[in-house]
């Protein structure tokens, strides 16, 4: 049975028993205590803990999911996998276990041509909780399994959670015997490889508090109690496949099987190689569906987990073919196309997926080259002074300079016998993140926990936005929170966030900044608004500071928007949807949105695309935007369902979420796009746009920047008043300053490589005074100086090896100079072959001196190089390696 067929099943199953299908969610979890969405009910933990009303009673759904704490398990298990789907059916308050457990029962062992999985029940086994004795009784009164077949285990294998304070409760899983051939007898308790867990019953009845595994405290019932099932739709796709692991199944077999006959392998030939091609079978699926919901490879959060996917995959290919091939974009393929039938909208992705995963491996390769390289010299400087730790500066350096993810240098260092210094590489870049979560920090709705506004949402329902027609209304306030708790008033001076029952005010989202404004309560008090934002989709919170007097709970306000602000984010916002198009029609469609800021006068707008876009294409845009917009167009909006919408061909950003019903923004044909945000009446009122700049922001993804309206024209102005000054200082047209500065620039750099040459061709006839002035240590010729006033730190390794070459072959000879290029202390250290064979290595005394200046190196035995922070101890430096050598 094909694993698209099992989720099919599983959905008709459960809606003909009287169960909503609900589509699977965004991988990227709403849950702000979790990164990704790592089981198939996070999408229903509100409805479990009471924070949200469920529009169902009972649900179903194929959930997509990822996993990455058991990361360095994937390929070596049977059932580890990052990217996995839970087929789940969900009670809330309608149904308990007396219903759970014989519908799941009926589903796995009903024939298949009756619409079941057909599993021999003599064939299954079932766990349930110490002390459960009621799902006991269940599963051997009602159900009919025989008692022996029912085993009780402790919190760790029977009791759920999801790892952070939420809900939780006791399980009951279910477990397929696979044959004596996979292990011991004796159910699950004997086996865990052969008695393999297919479908967890989770009885969702309590709420878990702070703590790590389950040494946490059990606070209190959940408001009802509910029915949560997760059955893992890989991990039955292998018992009916009848195939060894999860890796081998029909959608990841394919991906699997094709890396092997590109990288030339023979999958079941060699166990260390099937490993590495389960890696990358599960890795590359991973990626699709990460990059598929609009993850891109990052150094933090959800863009370091599909950076690190890829890279490991990237890594593991290339071991297995011996060779640096692209591989990415036919596995890609090969992923999409067996996925499709579960998820259609992948087809429609595939451009942008492909353009994100093969900028990815082409930036990896890039990597690799460099950080291979700095890996291997630090490896061997380790090993050479007798170290087996790899240091914690080396791997944030790699990190940081090259790119490497920790993971990766932690398995080249494991392959080269070496440990690495976790503490100090966690250390390092815990400050360098310290003001990007400052910053982060500044941003985050006050200090209020994410149930506080769950809890005015029940009370207060949806806020009625105005903003598409009025700037201005009366409203009612229904919440008020100081220092993130709920309070009946808020006074003079106080930091207060109010939820309105209706608002005239924007709430930050879709890339356009919230409004800001005034909310005054007749004759008693002001305040300020400084932000709006929707921490619980429906809901606006107003942050702002009391200016005078006091708001009060239920108290009637008259709310006004700074409408000379909205209207010139209004103007960024259409400019951006202008500038989407233009580049869609300069680039082709795989230049999608992703990601946009619209704020007063200007914006940026994020992209996808492979290379730099260009300065004369960007002129191209920039001149067919400014066609467009002065052809006076109106821009539409309508809603629509989310499908007429799309068919109609309106653009939906990458990787947002939509409802049923959506907001459609015309600009006649030439933009039809969703989108939520505010927008000027027509393209003329936008005036000007003007083009400021494009750069990279990351893997595959880049960013224009423009100014619009006042802006632009204010932007214009002082160009050209700058472009007048050089053509009167330079007498010249403006029509001809390009060439006039160029010609300069060519003179100026020719000039300057004149100097250089000048510069060093004087620093190196100091070679002959200093060789000649070699001091004798025994039988070795030794030369310890610092470098004439000027040297470069190629300067210097030229001159180092002039003098060594001056002082012959015949004696041992060390060669020891510094300079002091950019303000930074170089030592560079040459040894003679005679010097080798007396045991004196260049790489050991450049460590003496770099020690000496503060800082470190290494090299080779012949020449090496260091460097530090402290020029006031050059002469201890040279000092410390003269005396090293008359001592050796």
């Amino acid at each position: 049975m094909e694993t698209a067929e099992i989720a099919r099943r599983f959905l008709n199953f459960f809606e003909k028993n009287g169960h909503t299908v609900v589509p699977s969610a965004s991988l990227i979890a709403e849950d702000p205590t979790l990164l990704l969405v790592p089981a198939g009910m996070v999408p229903f933990k509100p409805y479990f803990l009471g924070q949200r009303t469920p529009p169902w009673d009972t649900a179903t759904s194929v959930q997509k999911c990822i996993r990455t704490i058991d990361i360095e398990e994937v390929g070596k298990t049977s059932r580890h996998a990052t990217f996995f789907q839970m087929l789940g059916n969900f009670s809330f308050g309608d149904y308990f276990k007396e219903k759970a457990i014989p519908l799941a029962w009926e589903l796995v062992t009903s024939p298949v041509e009756e619409g079941g999985f057909g599993l021999d029940p003599d064939k299954l086994w079932v766990t349930v909780y110490l002390d459960d004795d009621e799902a006991a009784d269940i599963w051997r009164d009602k159900v009919g399994v025989r008692p022996e077949r029912i085993q009780r285990m402790g919190m760790d294998e029977n009791y759920w959670d999801m790892g952070v304070p939420g809900p939780c409760g006791p399980c009951s899983e279910i477990f397929y015997d696979r044959g004596p051939e996979y292990g011991a007898d004796g159910g699950p308790e004997a086996d865990e490889n052969r008695y393999i867990e297919i479908w967890n019953l989770v009885f969702m009845q309590y709420e878990r508090g702070e703590g790590s595994g389950k040494d946490y405290p059990i606070l209190g019932d959940l408001p009802q109690q509910n029915i949560d099932t997760g059955l893992g739709l890989e991990r039955l796709a292998a018992v009916l496949q009848g195939v060894d692991n999860i890796y081998e199944t029909d959608i990841m077999g394919r991906v699997l099987h094709r890396a092997a006959e590109l990288t030339g392998t023979a999958y079941g030939d060699n166990p260390e190689h099937d490993v590495m091609l389960r890696v990358v079978a599960d890795h590359v699926r991973s990626a699709v569906m990460l990059v598929g919901d609009g993850v891109k490879p990052g150094n933090e959060k959800a863009g370091y987990v599909l950076r690190r996917l890829l890279r490991r995959s990237v890594r593991n290919l290339r071991l297995l073919s011996g060779t640096d091939s692209a591989f990415l974009h036919e596995l890609t393929a090969v992923s999409i196309d067996a996925m499709k039938d579960i998820y259609p909208d992948l087809e429609g992705k595939a451009e942008v997926i492909h353009g994100v995963i093969d900028t990815e491996e082409q930036n990896f390769a890039n990597t690799l080259r460099a950080g291979t390289a700095l890996f291997g010299r630090a490896a061997e400087r380790t090993k050479e002074s007798g170290g087996t730790v790899f240091s914690g500066a080396d791997a944030f350096q790699l990190h940081d300079t090259y790119g490497f993810p920790i993971d990766l240098t932690l398995e080249m260092a494991q392959e080269q016998g070496l440990s690495v210094d976790e503490g100090a590489f966690r250390e390092l870049m815990e400050r360098q993140r310290q003001t990007a979560k400052a910053d982060a920090k500044a941003k985050k709705l006050g200090n209020a926990d994410i149930s506080l506004y769950s809890q005015m949402h029940e009370k207060a329902g949806d806020t009625d936005f105005l903003g598409y027609s009025d700037s201005e209304s009366e409203s009612h306030v229904r919440g008020l929170v100081v220092d993130g708790r709920g309070v009946p008033a808020a006074r003079a001076g106080q930091k207060v966030e109010l939820v309105l029952d209706r608002t005239p005010f924007y709430a930050e989202s879709g890339g356009q900044l919230a409004d800001t404004g005034t909310l005054t309560v007749d004759g008693r008090g002001v305040v300020d608004v400084e932000d709006v934002q929707k921490p619980v989709p429906g809901l606006f919170v107003h942050r702002g500071t009391v200016r005078s007097g006091e708001v009060v709970l239920d108290d009637t306000v008259h709310a006004s928007i700074d409408t000379g602000r909205r209207r010139a984010i209004e103007r960024s916002h259409s400019a951006t949807h202008l500038i989407h198009s233009a580049l869609r029609n300069s680039l082709g469609p795989s230049a999608g949105q992703a990601g946009s800021e619209n704020r007063p006068g200007q914006l940026r707008f994020d992209f996808t695309a492979d290379s730099q876009v260009g300065t004369q294409r960007l002129a191209e845009v920039e001149e067919e935007v400014n066609t467009v917009l002065s052809g006076d167009i109106e821009v539409r909006t309508q809603e629509r369902d989310l499908d007429e919408a799309l068919n109609m061909g309106a653009l939906a950003m990458f990787g947002e979420k939509y409802g049923d019903r959506v907001r459609v923004v015309e600009m006649s044909d030439y933009s039809v796009e969703l989108c939520g945000g505010t927008h000027v009446g027509s393209t003329a009122k936008l005036g000007i746009v003007k083009l400021l700049g494009e750069s990279s922001i990351g893997s595959g993804v880049r960013r224009v920047e423009a100014a619009v309206g006042a802006d632009a024209f204010q932007r214009l102005s002082k160009e050209s008043a700058l472009v007048g000054q050089l053509s009167e200082q330079l007498k010249t047209p403006r029509e001809e300053l390009p060439e006039r500065i160029d010609s300069m620039v060519t003179r100026l750099r020719s000039a300057e490589k004149e100097i250089e040459k000048l510069r060093a061709a004087q620093v190196l006839q100091a070679a002959g005074p200093l060789a000649s002035g070699a001091r004798r240590h025994g039988d070795t010729a030794v030369v310890a100086e610092r470098a004439p006033e000027g040297a470069s730190a190629d300067d210097l390794r030229t001159l180092v090896l002039d003098v060594r070459e001056r002082l012959g072959h015949d004696q041992p000879v060390v060669v020891a100079m510094t300079a002091v290029p950019k303000d930074r202390p170089v030592v560079v250290i040459a040894t003679n072959e005679a010097a080798r064979s007396a045991g004196i290595k260049a790489g050991d005394l450049v460590g003496i001196a770099a020690r000496a200046l503060g800082g470190g190196g290494g090299g080779k035995p012949d020449i090496a190089q260091g460097g530090g922070k402290d020029a006031g101890q050059i002469d201890e430096a040279l000092r410390a390696v003269e005396a090293a050598v008359a001592a050796s």
